[in-house]
């Protein structure tokens, strides 16, 4: 089928989303495409018309090898909630008029749950219209918790990028003579996969993180204070990750507990942030130890200088993979990834119905949590060939150069 492909991206951005874009860009002008579109800002950009040939912003091997280091969504982003099919008629047939005007056949979506929701709206209308135009998702999120996929784009680097920087915080952490507590909060507002990742950072040079709450337990503040107490009255400092989405038995986020200012998004999810700053100062006045509240936040997504080789090559195979189903005539897809082998790690990428992806998550399992406040070593070793090998940045005068859509 001859015509034109659009791409865009949509919700938090990842160290390797733009690997992706690549992967589908350069997969689609090796396979004939007229033109590659970008939106900008997403579903939300295409419906003010906002869009860009991308044949004029990438144009060499280097741009493409640029673009793959370059963090954050080249394109722009977007959190819009498409509207139900039977409530928003007037939204799809703007959408799906801007697409046949540009001679629209293949279209694709980067990102995560609320993104692939999208893919099964817009293909839902197209068979609804008998549009020949073909939907595909190419998955994405640091947050680990698509379903199907044995992972998902972004997260190694993100987990590498956590593991890493957990080791700093350690070794930052024992330089006193008396003991010390740091709390690192990190992203995950259901599902732990992030903050397991700290996990990683225990080895032969490092003592690793001491206590790990995930979002898929109840945390309990009186059990947490008494393990603290516990593990400092032998004179230790201590390191804890949590997860920013821990949540206490009556269903409140821990950061609740507290004064905050409350923002909420067009899916209706809370901006989630002060869990840690919660919990120090609650240990610093009711126990007098010294304490500090780290939130890694956005760097856990847009350090690409400490992506992972694995992340980056997959995150292009997905994007590649998506424009080669839908080129064959697949639509209302979404590519996964599928493990074949842990050792040597192997994955290879399938497709599978949107409808069976799309607004479900994917959590830690409950047997991978242990019940002194840890992680187990299968989900250690699910986590550490995702973190393997690096893509070093391409530097210009001592600094990463990226690539800017508006340059």
């Amino acid at each position: 089928m001859v015509g034109n492909v659009i791409v865009g991206q949509s919700g938090g951005p990842t160290a390797v989303i733009n690997s992706s874009l690549a992967g589908v860009f350069k997969t689609a002008k090796d396979r004939g495409a007229k033109k590659v579109y970008g939106m900008r800002h997403g579903i939300k950009g295409l419906l003010d018309r906002q869009y860009v040939d991308l044949s004029e912003k990438i144009k060499t091997d280097i741009d493409i090898d640029l673009l793959k280091r370059t963090p954050s969504s080249y394109l722009g982003s977007c959190r819009y909630k498409l509207p139900e099919i039977s409530e928003g008629k007037e939204t799809y047939e703007k959408i799906f008029e801007i697409l046949n005007e540009l001679d629209i056949k293949y279209f694709f979506y980067i990102g995560g749950n609320d993104s692939m929701d999208t893919i099964k709206k817009l293909s839902d209308y197209g068979i609804l219209i008998n549009s020949d135009i073909k939907f595909m998702g190419v998955p994405k999120t640091i947050d680990n918790d698509l379903a199907v996929t044995d992972h998902t784009p972004g997260f190694g680097s993100a987990a590498k990028f956590i593991a890493a920087t957990m080791k700093e915080i350690i070794r930052d952490g024992l330089v006193y003579d008396y003991p010390t507590i740091t709390i690192v909060e990190i992203m995950g507002r259901n599902a732990g996969w992030l903050t397991a990742a700290a996990a990683l950072a225990k080895g032969e040079d490092c003592e690793g993180v001491d206590l790990i709450y995930l979002p898929e337990k109840v945390f309990d503040i009186d059990h947490f204070m008494e393990r603290v107490k516990s593990i400092v009255s032998k004179g230790r400092s201590m390191v804890i990750a949590v997860s920013e989405g821990i949540r206490v038995m009556d269903g409140r986020y821990v950061f609740e507990l507290s004064d905050h200012v409350e923002f909420v998004d067009a899916f209706g999810h809370k901006q989630l942030a002060g869990s840690a700053k919660f919990l120090a100062n609650k240990i610093g006045s009711e126990l007098g130890i010294k304490t500090r509240a780290i939130e890694l936040s956005t760097l856990q997504r847009c350090a690409s200088h400490m992506s992972s080789r694995t992340d980056i090559t997959e995150a292009y195979n997905v994007g590649g993979a998506a424009v080669k189903a839908a080129f064959e005539g697949e639509s209302g897809k979404v590519v996964v990834l599928k493990r074949v082998s842990d050792d040597p790690y192997m994955c290879i990428t399938e497709t599978h119905d949107v409808h069976q992806i799309a607004n479900i998550e994917k959590k830690v399992p409950l047997e991978w949590i242990t019940e002194d406040d840890f992680v187990t070593d299968d989900l250690i070793h699910y986590i550490r060939p995702l973190i393997q090998a690096e893509l070093s940045p391409i530097m210009v005068d001592g600094l990463p150069r990226h690539l800017n859509v508006d340059m």
